[in-house]
């Protein structure tokens, strides 16, 4: 007798459920207090993305607390691809990375690019390590603003600006800048421009003098920052992570573990692409859904374009 497709339909998935449960309870009894599978040994090396521009710190920095915490983490590497970003969240990162090093070793591993907002993270590294060929620097600070009054006056168009206060409306599209504006943004940009170079010295223990000499928003090869100082050891992730274990005590071949700074729960991330916290040389089936994984990864930008040139844009504020 021939079963009805409905009924066939149905039991693939009552099937696919019931094994997607087991799995969910056998992964359950590895999965440690901060979300992330624990499938590693205990004494393993992190691994943990910065990429793409820096807009929030948030799924970073609680990354790295948890790290801080999790007594089966000996080192972390944080392996840095971006251009930089907004000022506040780079801080916020440095600050981060800066109180993970107290309790163990931290190595920034640079990748194409780990340049403004980017090295500003690296530099509260223990140890920092680039290819020769990475862009990396560009220690400095940029606002970019519009002025549209030309093309309003072509078009027809007169703005209307209302105020109460005499600089409420600086940097405003719709009037040409001031001296005064100007003489504003300068010094707050010379402000955040010295934060900048304060806390690379700090971190890389250079005098300031040393660090305001380079800090002239020039991008250098790895190879360059690593004779000027801002860079340790030229080398890939590879190399960051045997530093990584070496300085943490750990003998022979390290167990890495990846880890996305993505919160999503820990039963999304089974299925999908994410290969977090699981020994190097593993490679488990874990892109069942791979498709969704852009969909449900806030981290994800649609514009993923070379970065060179997109280090001196601004669009919503002061940016590194």
């Amino acid at each position: 007798m021939a079963v009805h497709p409905l009924r066939r339909a149905l039991g693939f998935l009552v099937g696919f459920l019931v094994l997607f449960f087991l799995a969910a309870l056998a992964v359950s009894l590895t999965h440690d207090h901060s979300g992330r599978l624990s499938l590693g040994s205990d004494h393993s090396v992190a691994l943990v993305p910065l990429e793409g521009e820096i807009r929030s710190s948030d799924d970073f920095v609680e990354t790295l607390d948890d790290l801080a915490d999790r007594g089966s983490i000996a080192a972390v590497v944080v392996r840095i691809n971006s251009p930089g970003g907004a000022v506040a969240p780079s801080q916020e990162m440095y600050a981060a990375v800066r109180r993970l090093r107290e309790k163990k070793p931290v190595v920034a591993s640079l990748g194409s690019v780990a340049a403004s907002g980017g090295y500003y993270v690296a530099s509260a590294a223990d140890v920092v390590v680039a290819n020769p060929g990475t862009l990396t620097g560009s220690i400095g600070v940029i606002l970019s603003l519009a002025n549209v009054t030309g093309l309003l006056e072509k078009i027809g168009v007169q703005a209307e600006v209302l105020k109460a206060g005499s600089y409420k409306d600086m940097g405003s599209p719709f009037r040409p800048m001031t001296d005064e504006d100007r003489a504003a943004f300068q010094e707050m940009l010379d402000q955040v421009h010295t934060q900048f170079i304060d806390a690379v010295a700090t971190g890389r223990k250079m005098d300031p003098a040393d660090a305001r000499r380079i800090a002239n928003g020039r991008v250098y090869t790895g190879q360059q920052a690593k004779d000027l100082g801002l860079v340790d050891e030229l080398g890939g992730v590879e190399e960051a992570v045997r530093i990584a274990a070496s300085r943490s005590g750990i003998t022979g071949e390290p167990t890495v573990e990846r880890i996305s700074p993505t919160r999503r729960p820990w039963w999304l991330r089974m299925l999908m692409s994410d290969r977090v916290a699981i020994p190097a040389e593993t490679s488990l089936p874990l892109g069942i859904f791979e498709w969704l994984a852009k969909a449900a990864d806030r981290s994800v930008t649609g514009d993923q374009a070379p970065v060179l040139w997109r280090m001196p844009i601004a669009t919503d504020g002061i940016r590194w």
